[in-house]
């Protein structure tokens, strides 16, 4: 019996796509990566996922696995093969297995959707914090296996900071269950956090034990406009100092970025006008005055010392679902705004302002037809920066490859000069696998491959992706 006959032979009943049924799973979010594999398989349960991956151990046949097919780096769809890959999909795993709002954690299959966990968290008034523009498709294994960050990094920190457990198939077919909601636990290695960002390449995740917080009653926000980043800078010192850990957003876009938001959505407005602009939000667990009159507060002696030109409250909800709005619409106006490439980078926090002059003065310098734009998670330092071209700028360019890898290079190198990193939430994928090779620690390269080596030898999980 071949591959596909023996898959059948142990799934439930259209489980098993070929052919056109497999379209959805084969291009990449951006639409500029058409892949391949041999089928796309759907479990319903982790014994489904133990099952796929023996026969395919058996055979040393590589898998892919695919979350919600949200990613930008490329790992969740397989470039072209001789051999083409299994997809698994785990779009038919959506169950909350437990809620526990006493110990603060929620139990979930691997493939629930991100909005929808955090609907359930606010069922039982707590909070599940990592929240991301494209929550309402990414699943949480997706988001476990590429370490997501989010709006919220800023106060309670990135996907592996809320993941307490984890449930994995292996790639020999065994199941770890590590699905614990412990916050100490110090039996040896913390096995969790060798599958936290590693994007599919030493085992699939099936299950995980998330954190849950307390529910903030009240939120304040606002939507400024300032001069330069370097007054944000000054801004953010300023809220940090005054309002502590209630600071939850902090978010900076130039005005070309959002002049594609609006392009792209006509019914949404910017509050203010400027060249660079500032969602910020407070959150607490007491009642709204008292948090809006603190940030009223020190955004008044920020207008007063310079550091912001415009400021624009939300009274309501509503206003507060438009900014929001405008925030979340970066990425898709980037898809359908002429041809945007996209770095995700980090820096130190301080060095924000600087990075960014640099980076567009570079790219500027090199492509003086391209526009800059960014949208900016300051208080982590992650840098989302794109070199975007008019429709017909990038037809006219004679090396369309060789223009991406310039402009990567370009910013990826700023980044470096300023203490940075060249992937700060995205993950490697298949894209930026020779960037980690040129710009890891080879002693860093060394356990990483060691690390694959042994948990993987036969290198069927995710091929080419992250190690390739």
């Amino acid at each position: 019996m071949d591959l596909l006959g023996r898959l059948r032979s142990v799934l439930p009943h259209d489980t098993v796509l070929t052919g056109n049924d497999m379209a959805g799973h084969l291009q990449d979010w951006w639409g500029r990566q058409q892949g391949s594999a041999l089928c796309v398989a759907l479990p319903r349960s982790r014994e489904d996922v133990a099952a796929i991956v023996s026969i395919c151990a058996a055979s040393g046949h590589g898998i892919v696995p695919q979350g919600g097919n949200t990613g930008l780096t490329g790992a969740g769809v397989p470039v072209r093969h001789d051999n083409p890959p299994i997809i698994v999909s785990l779009s038919r795993m959506r169950q909350i297995r437990n809620i526990d709002p006493a110990n603060g954690t929620m139990s979930v299959d691997a493939g629930c959707i991100l909005a929808d966990v955090r609907t359930q968290a606010l069922a039982v008034g707590r909070l599940f914090p990592v929240s991301l523009g494209a929550e309402g498709s990414c699943q949480i294994g997706g988001i476990i296996s590429t370490n997501a960050g989010g709006t919220n990094v800023l106060r309670y920190g990135s996907t592996r900071e809320n993941v307490l457990g984890l449930e994995v198939v292996l790639p020999d077919g065994t199941i770890w269950n590590g699905m614990k909601g412990l916050r100490k636990d110090n039996a040896g290695y913390d096995l969790r956090h060798l599958f936290i960002g590693a994007e599919g390449s030493l085992g699939i995740v099936t299950g995980a034990v998330l954190k849950l917080h307390p529910l903030p009653r009240a939120h304040a926000t606002v939507w400024l406009s300032i001069a330069d980043p370097a007054r944000a800078l000054a801004l953010l010192n300023r809220l940090q100092t005054a309002c502590g850990e209630r600071l939850t957003t902090f978010e900076l876009m130039n005005a070309a970025q959002l002049a594609g938001v609006i392009a792209c959505q006509p019914a949404l407005r910017l509050p203010t006008e400027g060249p660079w602009h500032l969602l910020v939000e407070l959150a607490d667990l007491s009642q709204g005055e008292a948090l809006e009159t603190m940030l009223f507060e020190t955004i008044g002696a920020a207008l007063d010392a310079g550091e912001i030109t415009e400021a624009f409250p939300a009274q309501n909800s509503a206003q507060r679902a438009k900014f929001w709005a405008l925030r979340h619409g970066t990425a898709e106006a980037n898809r359908r705004s002429g041809h945007v490439l996209s770095s995700d980078v980090s820096v130190p926090i301080s060095a924000v302002p600087d990075f960014l002059a640099s980076a567009s003065s570079a790219v500027r310098a090199s492509f003086p037809q391209a526009d800059i734009v960014v949208v900016s998670h300051m208080g982590d330092g992650n840098v989302h920066f794109g070199t975007r071209f008019a429709a017909g700028d990038w037809q006219a360019l004679t090396d369309q490859t060789g223009t991406v890898l310039a402009v990567r290079r370009i910013v990826n190198d700023c980044a470096q000069a300023h203490g940075g990193s060249f992937s700060a939430e995205h993950g490697i994928g298949r894209k930026l696998t020779a960037e980690l090779i040129e710009r890891t620690d080879p002693a860093a390269l060394l356990l990483m491959r060691r690390l694959k080596a042994a948990i993987d030898p036969h290198g069927i999980m995710n091929p080419g992706c992250l190690l390739d």
